[in-house]
């Protein structure tokens, strides 16, 4: 039995953002035996823009990183919805207020500069060590939770990895979560929503004789153009020389793909084709899209699942809640999840196999619900987003109207008050810290 909860030797499986947000708060916490597997052979850094978050930034500034990854961001001022075919405003918001109220402005980026900003603090930390290009296979439970690592490199042999703790922050396609539901004999499979993402990166020289997306990329607004079944969010980013565009829309083009496929190659004039009804200004910004760099995501989740925790294994991230884009909060919550693991395994009393299980328990009362939560509220600001014509659009529109004369929710949940400051509000550290005696005393 390791001496201190420093001792413990921990696997995480995955690095990405919950991975290695894991990885550098139980360093920075003094665990001595931190290994991160990864399937990439590097983090490639690559990828498209990425929200910053209030909730995020705290934990990012906790951890030591968030100067960095601040400087290359660009601090959000307002947001404004619009229709998509008119360009008409339907809604603005003012995000001014945000840094006041929650000690942390709402920012948005690229998401390698965020991933570059945890794998920099990781690299800084000698305990925690990296082993890309390697598979974990065939988790195993019990006292000593183990797998077999298996490297892409075929002249090295496979080998098994024995832990005290292991974390499965494997995405999606979690081969952790799948162990885990089939030990505990729970059918709950991945779950297409029939949604698919274009995801676009235009460069600011490219509209450099445009005035009109010219203003656009310097600006520090949200932008979001919504019609039926679709929508389009748009931002900049890298210091306002990226304008970052993530779309929505029906998934039609992965009807032939197997389940094991999340992005495919995109043809330039089905994508012109889905948005072909939205305004000049968008048919401009998605022209510049060189042919043969369209790539489309096949949006998919699963339902919740009974428990992330089976006794010292626990799931982190896109592996027990993976979350539509339409809240910007999938990266925040893998992120809170490796912020409370940090504080849970620190406060152990003791490294046996049973307080590990407790303390894990008690990482998953702080964070399941309020994960799943967050789940259901993105699907659901997408349905309102996406409506067509009938009596539900009506009242979307109506309530558009009232917000315009100060009145009422947002029906784009992201922007609504109410919702920020349930999400942005909310400090999962000190919640972790403030309850872990009481929790961890009922387990």
């Amino acid at each position: 039995m390791a001496k201190t909860p420093q001792d413990l030797q921990i696997a995480i499986l995955g690095a990405g953002m919950g991975g290695l947000t894991t990885a550098l708060a139980l360093a920075q916490r003094g665990f001595k035996n931190i290994h991160v597997y990864e399937y990439a052979s590097d983090l490639g850094f690559v990828g498209a823009g990425i929200q910053l978050a209030p909730n995020m930034a705290r934990v990012l500034d906790h951890l030591g990183v968030w100067k960095g990854i601040e400087a290359e961001a660009v601090n959000i001022g307002d947001t404004s919805v619009r229709d998509g075919a008119t360009d008409q405003e339907l809604a603005h918001v003012d995000l001014e207020y945000i840094k006041k109220t929650y000690g942390y402005p709402h920012m948005v980026g690229h998401r390698a500069s965020l991933a570059n900003g945890l794998h920099k603090g990781c690299l800084n930390q000698p305990n925690i060590k990296f082993h890309f290009a390697t598979t974990a296979e065939d988790v195993e439970f019990g006292q000593k939770p183990s797998f077999t690592a298996v490297p892409r490199n075929e002249a090295e042999k496979p080998y098994k990895v024995e832990a005290d703790v292991l974390l499965g922050a494997d995405g999606i396609k979690s081969n952790t979560r799948v162990a885990m539901l089939k030990r505990l004999d729970v059918n709950v499979g991945v779950k297409d929503t029939n949604q698919a993402a274009y995801r676009i990166m235009i460069h600011k020289d490219q509209i450099k004789d445009d005035p009109e997306l010219l203003a656009l990329i310097n600006s520090t607004r949200v932008t979001r153009w919504i019609g039926e079944k679709r929508h389009i969010i748009a931002y900049a980013v890298s210091n306002n020389t990226i304008y970052n565009l993530s779309t929505t829309q029906p998934d039609s083009n992965f009807a032939a793909a197997t389940n094991a496929t999340y992005t495919t190659k995109g043809s330039k004039p089905a994508m012109m084709g889905v948005f072909s009804d939205f305004c000049p200004m968008v048919q401009r910004l998605l022209n510049y899209v060189p042919e043969g760099e369209v790539c489309e995501w096949k949006l998919r989740t699963h339902d919740p699942i009974p428990t992330w925790v089976h006794e010292s294994v626990a799931l982190v991230g896109d592996a027990c809640h993976p979350t539509l884009p339409h809240l910007a909060q999938g990266a925040a919550q893998a992120i809170e999840d490796g912020a409370v693991l940090g504080v849970v395994l620190a406060r152990l009393p003791d490294t046996t196999p049973e307080s590990i299980n407790k303390a894990l328990r008690v990482y998953e009362k702080v964070r399941k619900g309020r994960a799943e939560a967050l789940v259901e509220m993105a699907a659901a600001s997408g349905r309102a987003l996406h409506l067509g014509d009938g009596a539900a659009k009506e009242e979307r529109d109506r309530q558009f109207a009232a917000l315009r004369q100060g009145k009422g929710p947002v029906p784009d949940k992201w922007a609504d008050a109410d919702v920020q400051r349930e999400i942005y509000g909310f400090d999962c550290t000190k919640v972790a810290e403030d309850n872990f005696d009481e929790y961890f005393s009922q387990m």
